[in-house]
């Protein structure tokens, strides 16, 4: 194998697909990528078994052939050649061993054979369509934040994409929740999602994703089965398995008869909540509201360090409540709105709030509270 190609399309596809390839890996071969040099690009692959992405870029291929190089020590090489460099990749006759050669910097890396890189069998594909990157990202974003990072609960370590059909409208939905707090949004569904099961895509996937997904106005290419999932975003593959669970009824959990309004000004609610939480010990713990007539009164007490009030002018006119949230909560949820205003939904202080983003009816949020 003898390849000859720009420094920059290496870095980027390396870029890509090196970030799959655990640091510490009990097999030698999974901490490795994939080259396969033919026609006019070469192909990068990597996987930790459960996840796989391929890109190919742009080459002068002047032999043919395949191996397998340390992922991490190949980008970490790259990233530091300059700007502009060509990149020669030479595999040595015997196969142990490739020399990356830029201008006068020579490396010579340890080879793997390509046999022994483990292939991640799609199967077929039950279901495909394509989606705007700007609508699959807005799913991604409105809800990752809320997946769950507790193990022991797998079928929350991700994301739930299915289709949900109301008043003769279909749409793509994303939720994810960790018990305390729910995110839902949603898109029309694309062409083609039609009666597709609904999928859990696990929490690493969904951050690969939410990376290859930044350029607006491509479009992606979905296959999906019940077990496995395929993007593809102009050259590059992503091929994952799908939480295999149940994600739960989360329409049980949203609230439908919660009467008391509060409209408040986002960024004056977001900044008070994050002032009066630096008293408490860890940003996890409490901050109590007191909502009255136009006035909202965020107040923390930490016995150790002292307490802390703030007053915020909000819209709200129905009865007098005071409730505690997870300060932490509270600003990831301020974090994904997109409007000016935030407008919580309330029925008492034990009772699940609802949170709707005054810009946008497609996503919506709900909190659990907390005692104080």
């Amino acid at each position: 194998m003898r390849v000859i190609l720009e420094r920059s399309n290496l870095l980027k596809s390396l870029n890509h697909v090196h970030r799959v390839v655990e640091r510490r890996n009990t097999i030698p071969i999974l901490s490795n990528v994939l080259l396969s040099a033919t026609g006019e690009s070469l192909e990068m692959k990597a996987t930790d078994l459960d996840l796989e992405v391929t890109e190919a870029t742009a080459a002068s291929i002047e032999q043919a052939g395949a191996t397998t190089v340390p992922a991490h020590l190949l980008y970490d090489i790259v990233r530091k050649l300059p700007d502009g460099s060509e990149v020669m990749l030479k595999l040595d006759e015997n196969g142990n061993a490739m020399t990356v050669i830029s201008g006068r910097s020579s490396f010579r890396l340890q080879c793997l054979p390509q046999a022994d890189f483990p292939e991640l069998t799609a199967g077929s594909f039950t279901h495909s369509f394509s989606i705007d990157s700007s609508a699959l990202k807005g799913l991604i974003e409105k809800t990752q934040f809320a997946i769950s990072t507790e193990e022991t609960r797998y079928y929350l370590n991700g994301i739930y994409f299915h289709t949900h059909e109301e008043g003769g409208r279909l749409t793509l939905r994303s939720v994810a929740t960790d018990g305390h707090r729910l995110a839902r949004a949603e898109v029309e569904a694309p062409s083609g999602s039609e009666g597709m099961p609904g999928i859990i895509i696990p929490r690493k996937t969904v951050s690969e994703l939410q990376k290859l997904v930044d350029t607006p106005d491509v479009s992606v290419r979905v296959e999906l089965s019940d077990t496995k999932i395929r993007f593809t975003i102009g050259t590059v593959v992503l091929t994952s398995k799908l939480i295999d669970g149940t994600f739960p009824d989360y329409q049980r959990v949203i609230p439908t008869s919660n009467d008391k309004k509060l409209v408040i000004d986002r960024q004056s609610f977001a900044q008070a909540v994050d002032r009066v939480s630096t008293i408490s010990s860890e940003r996890g713990r409490a901050v109590k509201l007191s909502i009255g007539d136009g006035l909202v009164t965020l107040t923390v007490n930490n016995p150790d360090s002292g307490s802390a009030t703030e007053e915020v002018v909000a819209d709200y006119s129905a009865d007098a409540i005071e409730i505690g949230f997870n300060a932490k909560y509270l600003l990831d949820v301020a974090a994904q709105l997109s409007g000016s205003e935030a407008c919580f939904l309330l029925a008492d202080a034990g009772s699940p709030t609802l949170i709707h983003d005054t810009s946008d009816e497609h996503a919506l949020y709900v909190l659990m509270p907390m005692r104080v």
